[in-house]
């Protein structure tokens, strides 16, 4: 067996000194600076030394005298006695290695610590701010969004992405700008590891946004579930539960989250919400704008507030009793949200009301109830639709889900055709759900870039046209492919002014830009209202099971109806006259939508959400009232 030596000893020592960092270091410097002092001053104060042998020092100064010559070389200049100089310089030396050792060890900690600020690995000591786990193009959209709802309110968040420092806050800097009340901190990281989690302080966040991740290759879900686990199954986590929201993408791997969220996570299923917006869009000219403006922090949004006024009126008293609101529900405690109830629905203590507003802050009662011009009310009753014709163009993952709820909304014997790429035949027939009711299915095969095979659609027949992203090449070139479509739709609608409404699948945000707003009943569908979802769930956790009622075909919906079919056309209403006749047929009216350029918001394909109840417009026959109802 091998001796262990002093050598070994004080090697090993030395090295857990070092493992040690900095402070230990500078522990053991001083101890060494206490022993050279002290060694010294004994030698002083037992040989009776003194600048002048016949004036010795006690113990006391010469350990003062030893501490201030090995803080200051420079003191030693003035001494005296061959005996005090060659002990005060030995104390000197000593001194002059220790102080050069501490600046060096100080020096290459703060090196370090800069290093790790560049590189993005300090702890972040922040309490009440939103974390945003994995980088996307998500990010920039709910980075912009979450500064809206902020307002002027001081707000931090922390991104965590597995790139480096600067190159995120160069990106956000360039994608969303800089400066106003909210600060935006990035740490670089994998959110998978414990230790990196740890950076973004999750214990002391009020929300945490877990954004599938952009992947060249693997399982994007994969990489969300397990972000969860390691959030969830942390030993060191906190008590209490956390406010998780999560982006998945395909609605296969809902089941699966839910056993391991323990109904910490709010769940946005982007393949889902997108296919469900697209049955409803297609199906409604405008409703693009009244979702884009619900969901984002501009204009108008969806409010939950207590309002103990309101206890023991009804639905009906609700809907008058502000003049900047709107309401359109009621949210009991442990039960879901009720949209659009019945008008006599009492408010009873501890709910809370359900509006559209601009602000939180305009829940302000009205003064007096506002007068309602009962003649020009029109009230009729709802007329069943006819079979509906929908052309779909392209094929991807997503198109069997948006059958299935086109099937929820059309009337039977409505049809659907499919013109898609030849490559594209078998997908089609293998995914085609076989549990559609109401829908038959035709498919037709050629390219959908060909203008000659686009005219001979006879486009004409079909109410609605949905065109969608090929999802086997690179997202550009899937966009390419479908801008081309949609311009040659365009043309071809100009040149036989024909009438249909396009929804365009676009899976790069940045290429929406470029064709919005060309067509007033056209919208381009992204994955940007998938951020804008996830932001006001980060915000507001309640809004999802609101939001789950609007997407379901099975629930209150928003519709876009005729006006003529609730008022007088030609002659001057207001709003508050408007809310109560579509009271009157059991819905709730949010806004309207004007044709003329003169009444709505431009901006919003003349969408006007949220008006004033007082405030009075001129309808036409092409004007329509916007509401929730069950059908």
């Amino acid at each position: 067996m091998k001796k262990i030596t002093w050598r070994d000893r004080l090697r090993y020592a030395f090295d857990n000194t070092l493992m040690g960092g900095t402070a230990a270091i500078i522990g053991w410097l001083a101890l060494l600076s206490i022993i050279v002092v002290l060694v010294v001053a004994l030698i002083v104060w037992l040989g009776r030394i003194g600048p002048d042998d016949a004036d010795p020092l006690s113990l006391n100064e010469a350990a003062w005298a030893s501490l201030m010559r090995t803080l200051d070389p420079g003191t030693m200049g003035g001494d005296s006695g061959w005996r005090f100089r060659f002990a005060m310089l030995a104390v000197t030396l000593g001194g002059i290695f220790i102080i050069s050792t501490f600046i060096g060890v100080l020096t290459n900690s703060i090196d370090n610590k800069l290093d790790d600020l560049l590189k993005g690995r300090s702890r972040v000591i922040e309490t009440g701010h939103i974390v945003i786990l994995n980088w996307s193009e998500h990010i920039f959209t709910v980075l912009r969004e979450l500064k809206l709802a902020a307002g002027a309110r001081r707000d931090c968040v922390v991104v965590m992405g597995d790139r480096d420092k600067v190159v995120m806050e160069d990106a956000i800097r360039e994608r969303v700008g800089s400066g106003g009340a909210v600060r935006i901190v990035c740490r670089s990281g994998d959110a998978l590891e414990l230790n990196d989690l740890d950076i973004v302080s999750l214990d002391t966040a009020r929300a945490i946004i877990v954004l599938s991740p952009d992947l060249a290759e693997g399982d994007r879900d994969a990489q969300v579930i397990k972000t969860l686990l390691a959030i969830i199954n942390n030993p060191a986590r906190r008590p209490a539960p956390y406010h998780i929201v999560a982006e998945l993408r395909d609605p296969r791997h809902v089941a699966v989250t839910r056993l391991i969220s323990r109904e910490e996570v709010e769940l946005v299923v982007a393949g889902d919400l997108i296919a469900r917006i697209i049955a409803q869009t297609s199906r409604h000219a405008g409703l693009s704008a009244v979702y884009t403006e619900l969901l984002s922090y501009e204009g108008s949004e969806i409010y939950l507030a207590d309002q103990a006024g309101l206890a023991g009126k009804t639905y009906q008293d609700a809907l008058f009793a502000y003049a900047h609101v709107t309401v359109i529900g009621i949210a009991r405690p442990d039960q879901p949200p009720r949209l659009n109830p019945p008008a006599a629905t009492l408010f009873e203590a501890g709910d809370r009301v359900i509006v559209v507003a601009d602000d939180a802050r305009d829940l302000q009662p009205a003064a007096e109830r506002y007068a309602i011009d009962e003649q020009a009310i029109r009230v009729q009753p709802v007329t069943p639709q006819p079979p509906d014709r929908t052309l779909i163009i392209g094929w991807n993952w997503r198109a069997p889900g948006i059958l299935e709820q086109l099937d929820s909304y059309v009337t039977p014997g409505s049809a659907v055709t499919i013109f898609a790429d030849a490559e594209d035949v078998h997908a089609i027939e293998r995914q085609t759900p076989t549990s559609l009711a109401r829908l038959t299915v035709q498919v037709q095969v050629g390219s959908t870039t060909d203008r000659r095979l686009l005219d001979a659609l006879a486009i004409e027949q079909y109410r609605q046209v949905i065109l969608l992203c090929y999802d086997n090449m690179p997202p550009q070139q899937a966009d390419s492919r479908t801008i081309v479509t949609l311009l040659h739709l365009r043309d071809i609608a100009s040149k036989h002014d024909y009438h249909f409404s396009i929804v365009t699948e676009m899976l790069d945000v940045r290429n929406r830009h470029l064709i919005e707003l060309m067509r007033p009943d056209d919208f381009i569908v992204s994955d940007h209202l998938v951020s804008l979802v996830l932001t006001q769930l980060a915000e507001v956790q309640e809004l999802n099971e609101i939001f789950a009622e609007l997407f379901d075909a099975e629930g209150m919906e928003i519709y876009i109806k005729p006006v003529s079919e609730y008022v007088k056309l030609e002659a001057p209403v207001t709003f508050a006259t408007l809310v109560e006749a579509a009271l009157r047929r059991g819905e709730t009216a949010i806004g309207f939508r004007c044709q003329s350029s003169k009444s709505g918001d431009s901006k919003q394909r003349g969408v006007t959400l949220n008006p004033p109840k007082a405030d009075v417009v001129t309808f036409g026959p092409r004007d329509r009232l916007i509401v929730i109802a069950d059908s």
